[in-house]
């Protein structure tokens, strides 16, 4: 989709399996599930949807999916399902991982950065070797010392290697890329969130991360089990669908594996999604 100069587009990196309580908190399975079916393990299916955002010089990818060299009991729990992986899906744009100018990390966990470097030899290397890696200052002493309950979602291997090969840019509040490209700051699912909104031609995307992981998780309501700050979430989550109602924007749901994208209505009280668009 082209808005004024810049263009966007979402690319694949892969799908994975979550627990679907988790993923929906006190929501009930008996409402959850007529959303997105689970499995008999209880696990519902989950996109890894990258944006590629391509202008005034500049090739940009936000998030970088889970990535490969997971071990056996790893590959068994979210039973990954790379395809062609990230790597095919850029080489579709036209792309290889060299040409990537910057990353938006919107925060570290496993599904979201994981693929930010490939396993070589007996450790690992960048992906994107002539990248700017963008992360909150908040996120990245976060995803270094996490508590108890969010330890398992960081691999602390994955991560130090952005700072060891100097590719990192540390940010401590919302920042622009470039004219058009606004970061937006929450911090209810984890520290240092960030969300990538792309502006022009009098439109918007805007990716949601895991402020609103699929679509099913419009409701004000429904927030994961995985938030470190549920009702932190529920005031951040409702604030930005009000802007995206009154300014039209168009979501880009990183985890959906049914819907892409697509608008928000208000109806009395309630967000709803409106029809599916592909960008």
């Amino acid at each position: 989709m082209r808005l004024g100069n810049w263009e966007v587009t979402p690319c694949l990196a892969g799908k994975f399996k979550l627990d679907g309580g988790a993923m929906f908190g006190v929501v009930p399975k008996t409402i959850w599930s007529k959303l997105i079916p689970a499995d008999e393990d209880n696990r519902i299916p989950m996109a890894l949807r990258t944006l590629v955002i391509r202008g005034y010089g500049k090739a940009v990818i936000v998030d970088s999916g889970g990535g490969g060299g997971w071990d056996e009991k790893l590959e068994k729990i979210y039973q990954f399902e790379r395809g062609e992986g990230l790597s095919g899906s850029l080489g579709a744009l036209g792309l290889i991982p060299a040409d990537i100018t910057d990353v938006i990390v919107t925060h570290l966990h496993f599904d979201h950065g994981g693929g930010l470097v490939t396993p070589s030899g007996d450790g690992w290397s960048l992906t994107f070797p002539n990248a700017v890696h963008h992360v909150h200052e908040d996120q990245w002493k976060h995803a270094l010392s996490p508590n108890p309950r969010d330890r398992a979602s960081y691999f602390r291997e994955r991560i130090e290697i952005l700072e060891r090969e100097n590719v990192l840019a540390m940010h401590d509040a919302g920042w622009s890329l470039a004219p058009g490209l606004d970061i937006l700051i929450v911090n209810g699912h984890t520290p240092g969130q960030q969300l990538a909104k792309v502006s022009g031609g009098g439109e918007t995307v805007c990716y949601c991360a895991d402020l609103i992981p699929t679509s099913a998780h419009i409701p004000i309501p429904y927030v994961m089990a995985y938030d470190l700050n549920p009702v932190l979430a529920m005031e951040e989550k409702e604030r930005f669908l009000a802007s995206a109602v009154a300014e039209s924007w168009i979501l880009c749901f990183e985890h959906d594996p049914f819907k892409e994208a697509c608008r928000i209505a208000k109806e009395g009280r309630a967000y709803k999604a409106g029809e599916t668009i592909m960008l």
